[in-house]
């Protein structure tokens, strides 16, 4: 008896010892991660707050300095063209990939769109330039860059609508099935709501990823200092990742501060798409779980 109290005992300590170990090294692997994240983000704040203006949101850039309106115009109106664009795509193909495609079909689709999210985007934006840019002819414009973009992304929106739909428990697709539903309204009435919060995720990381890319725009937008122009074609536009890697290689004092300016209101944009993520997967998940 003594005996199996010692090697239980034994046994509590070794498993003890084990949660400890992991426990020390998953703590140590999630700070590698997000210590880098967290010096950005000191060293923007530190570098950007003590001479940040309000002045710089509502001018547009003079030469190497003035504000940031355009550039924020600018990108807010690329990532809402990303959104629509690259969401509808996105979400349709996550729909066929999930409910209709079945055997090799399937396989290739997934495939192909997995070696689509690993092209580099500098990759891709040489090939909007050379199809759109040049091949087009529309130049640096809006729409060159909305599509370049839009073609990044569409490969997270399709899997994350592929995952969400595929979460959705199957008793409720038979219940509804067993009420003579047709497939359609299964699909808008049941599965799309339920599964409306992996959706919702997906735009808005979407949406992140448009707010923070430069190589493709560097190709297909261009740069100009104006508002944008409501225009696919022949429109260049500013945007906030130009700013920051533009002017942060200037030697002015004042466009290496506008660098930093621009950097803070991408982390801010980037913080507030978060947030606004959080509020919608939140409202969304309470109403799939009301309408079950």
């Amino acid at each position: 008896m003594s005996y199996e109290i010692r090697d239980h005992k034994k046994r509590s300590a070794s498993r003890r010892i084990a949660n400890i170990v992991v426990l020390t090294l998953s703590s140590l692997a999630l700070l590698v991660v997000i210590a880098p994240s967290i010096w950005i983000v000191v060293q923007i704040l530190r570098e950007a707050l003590p001479h940040f203006s309000f002045s710089v949101l509502t001018k547009n850039g003079v030469g190497l300095g003035g504000g940031l309106r355009n550039e924020i115009v600018g990108t807010l109106v690329v990532s809402i063209g990303v959104v629509l664009l690259a969401g509808t795509i996105g979400i349709l193909s996550g729909i066929f990939l999930a409910q209709y495609a079945r055997g090799r079909l399937a396989s290739i689709l997934r495939a192909a769109s997995d070696i689509l999210a690993g092209i580099p985007s500098i990759v891709l934006g040489y090939v909007g330039y050379s199809a759109l840019v040049v091949g087009f002819h529309w130049g640096f414009s809006l729409g060159a860059g909305v599509i370049t973009l839009s073609v990044l992304v569409i490969p997270y929106i399709a899997k994350t609508t592929e995952v969400a739909l595929r979460q959705v428990p199957i008793n409720y697709i038979e219940g509804a099935e067993a009420l003579g539903f047709k497939p359609t309204r299964i699909l808008s009435r049941i599965t799309l709501k339920t599964a409306l919060p992996g959706i919702t995720t997906g735009l808005i990381v979407a949406m992140a990823i448009s707010v923070g890319e430069t190589a493709p725009l560097l190709y297909t937008a261009g740069y100009s200092q104006n508002l944008p122009k409501l225009t696919l074609t022949h429109s260049p536009l500013g945007y906030l990742t130009y700013a920051v890697w533009t002017f942060y290689n200037q030697p002015t004092k004042t466009a290496l501060q506008l660098s930093y300016d621009a950097a803070l209101v991408i982390m801010v944009l980037i913080l507030l798409l978060i947030g606004i993520s959080r509020i919608i997967v939140a409202q969304t998940q309470r109403h799939a779980e009301t309408s079950r």
